[in-house]
């Protein structure tokens, strides 16, 4: 128990400073609900965090119904990853790097920090909580999965954060379904393993 709520914990710093550190300074995207948080605060000021909490309701009224489990497991990733997206937020001039070393290094950690959250059974937000259900009903890879949706976010992010940051964005968001795919490739009969 305590070794799953540490890789929710750790999972989401990554994810937090991923975002702030290396996708905010260059106004690049991610997918998902964690991109269409970046988009409401690229557009209107919004608190990304907030965002993802409040447009995620439906997506997890859902995984109420229909995995319980995953609900309640899932509900911690979405409140723990928001409140540090949130948090890091006042770092987000702190580290500012060249765009694309940057779309590397941001897409790995956030990569990473939700690999490891889809590992312990959790989710960022509705869009992965998605992909996390879908994944389970008909064993298609998680991380594939949430690249697809990824791919739609940036589509529409695209003509808020130009031409030069979509593309970016669309490397930062490769390297993120790169690195989730690879954190959650191999899956046993009680979930992800590790091997």
């Amino acid at each position: 128990m305590f070794k799953g709520f540490y890789i929710l914990v750790l999972g989401s710093v990554l994810v937090g400073i991923g975002i702030n550190l290396y996708f905010v300074p260059h106004h690049f995207l991610d997918g998902g609900m964690i991109g269409i948080g970046l988009i409401f605060h690229y557009w209107f000021g919004f608190k990304p965090g907030l965002t993802i909490i409040l447009l995620s309701i439906p997506l997890y009224c859902l995984a109420f119904i229909k995995d319980r489990p995953l609900f309640y497991n899932s509900i911690h990733g979405l409140w723990l990853s928001s409140f540090m997206i949130d948090f890091f937020h006042r770092w987000k001039d702190f580290h500012i790097l060249p765009p694309l070393l940057s779309a590397f290094i941001g897409g790995a950690f956030v990569g990473i920090g939700i690999g490891l959250m889809l590992r312990a059974d959790s989710a960022t937000g509705g869009t992965d909580l998605l992909a996390q259900l879908i994944g389970k009903s008909s064993g298609f890879n998680v991380g594939k999965l949430i690249f697809a949706i990824d791919s739609v976010v940036l589509l529409i992010g695209w003509s808020i954060i130009g031409l030069e940051s979509f593309l970016y964005s669309l490397f930062a968001i490769s390297t993120v379904g790169f690195f989730t795919t690879i954190l959650t490739h191999h899956k046993d009969s009680d979930g992800y393993s590790f091997h």
